[in-house]
């Protein structure tokens, strides 16, 4: 099946077709490196980490590029503030950066350039813009020309005209219309700049990402991504600048990631909602955060709760948990070789699921099947599964280690999860998966003798559990009421 791609730019799903066969090109906007990463960023991260591996899973041939922001005025006024270099401040960061994403199982792009090693790149980028008149130069600043740019607008569907007539911006009498934005800013006292013809300076921000995704994917690649607020302005005017400098298609498809929530409000310093990574990382595994972020689609808005996260590290428990049964009937996990295993079931499900725009809600649904269906069949053969069921369990384990690469989850061996946790003084979930998935079964068994007292005794009973049921066409799904 072709993998669908929801383009924000057509503003519907399409076929995924790469101008080289068997080959992707992605560039996707890394962080500004001014502060610690928040769970904002790890979300827009581990999303775009879900899909790179998905690609190379599937047999393409990717080129991942995921830049630094490291020369910005936010670095600028947070290294002021400090009383320290704009240049030690980015590196702090940086290193910070790949801490946080290295505890999260985040895989390092094909490259991750800096915006101040493409400085060259930047400058005759923007020389190549002034001399096609998309840019124009005053006191050595540059700026873009909006006007000159006839499809501005065309990624979030906003029109210059509309949004001159209700303009609230800082408005710069030098300026030939309020949205020309800056290509270069001259130097100021205090701030780090390079020479150029314009004059000492600095690039602006979104110059930079032009410039080094043209410079190691072509003027045209196949995917653009980042965070749903990179719409307007960043991704708008990468495109201006880009397709005015080139006269060709920027990136093909765009793909947003949507916004995290702090219990049902935005994220904000001044809310005192604002959740670090490494503070997140203190008290919860960092597979059960992939396994939040994952359990609702990349677009979708998903809401950062203690009630969630609970349900994140029971449902981690549930898959070491059933690993544990698995190792008792096959032994040591370590000595399987899972890719020498006929992809079964599971796995056919759970590409079908992502080749639907990456749904990794979905696609951790069907996980937790084959957690339901592992579970009977082991409790189906107390005493030592014959040679077929055997077969079986290799399959299907092969199947949930293939779905948990991607997931970029379960890399412990389930004694090493079960000692961390309880090295951490974390309990383990007190409830019993396989006994949760068998009282379901009780219940739909009884439903079909129509045994009505019966099936709802049992719901009483789960509900007495905190445990929530969720009946759907597919089957019956449960989850822990916080």
């Amino acid at each position: 099946m072709t993998i669908r791609i929801y383009n924000t730019l057509s503003r519907k799903k399409e076929d995924f077709v790469p101008i080289k066969a068997g080959k992707a090109a992605m560039y996707v906007c890394g962080p500004t490196v001014y502060d610690s990463c928040h769970i904002g960023h790890a979300r827009s991260v581990i999303v775009f980490d879900l899909i790179a591996r998905y690609f190379k899973a599937t047999g393409y041939e990717l080129t991942y590029v995921r830049n630094f922001t490291d020369v910005d005025d936010k670095i600028i006024n947070r290294a002021n503030e400090l009383g320290v270099s704009s240049k030690d401040l980015a590196e702090k960061y940086i290193l910070e950066f790949y801490r946080d994403m290295d505890a999260l199982h985040v895989q390092r792009a094909t490259f991750e350039p800096r915006a101040t090693e493409h400085i060259d790149q930047i400058i005759q980028f923007i020389e190549t813009l002034i001399s096609k008149k998309f840019a124009y130069t005053i006191d050595g600043d540059v700026y873009f020309s909006v006007e000159a740019f006839k499809d501005y607008g065309k990624l979030s569907g906003r029109k210059l005209e509309d949004m001159e007539a209700g303009a609230r911006v800082n408005i710069d009498e030098r300026k030939h219309n309020p949205f020309d934005f800056a290509l270069w800013k001259s130097a100021k006292p205090g701030e780090p700049s390079w020479e150029s013809p314009w004059g000492k300076g600095r690039p602006g921000w979104h110059i930079e990402c032009s410039a080094m995704s043209t410079q190691y994917l072509g003027h045209t690649f196949d995917i653009h991504g980042g965070g749903k607020d990179l719409i307007f302005p960043h991704h708008e005017n990468e495109i201006a600048q880009s397709e005015a400098a080139s006269g060709l298609t920027f990136a093909r498809y765009w793909i947003h990631n949507g916004f995290i929530n702090i219990n049902h409000e935005k994220m904000s310093k001044s809310l005192g909602n604002f959740l670090l990574i490494k503070d997140i990382l203190k008290q919860y595994h960092p597979e059960s955060v992939r396994l939040f972020i994952l359990s609702s689609h990349y677009r979708s808005p998903i809401d950062f709760t203690d009630n969630a996260m609970v349900e994140a590290v029971s449902n981690l428990d549930k898959l070491y948990g059933l690993l544990e049964r698995i190792e008792k009937a096959l032994g040591p996990l370590s000595e399987i070789d899972v890719t020498k295993q006929i992809s079964g079931e599971y796995w056919q499900r759970f590409c079908e699921a992502m080749d639907d725009d990456f749904n990794s809600a979905r696609g951790i649904g069907i996980l937790f099947d084959s957690v339901r269906a592992i579970n009977r069949l082991l409790d189906d053969y107390p005493d030592g599964l014959p040679s077929d069921a055997l077969d079986t369990l290799r399959r299907d384990y092969a199947d949930i280690m293939n779905i948990g690469s991607i997931l970029g989850i379960l890399f412990d061996s389930p004694e090493d999860y079960f000692d961390q946790k309880k090295s951490q003084g974390l309990a383990r979930t007190s409830i019993d998966p396989a006994a949760i998935d068998q009282l379901i079964q009780d219940r739909a068994d009884a439903r079909k003798a129509k045994d009505w007292a019966r099936a709802d005794q049992i719901k009483k009973q789960l509900s007495d559990m905190n445990i929530i049921l969720e009946d759907r066409p597919e089957g019956t799904t449960w989850k822990i009421q916080g």
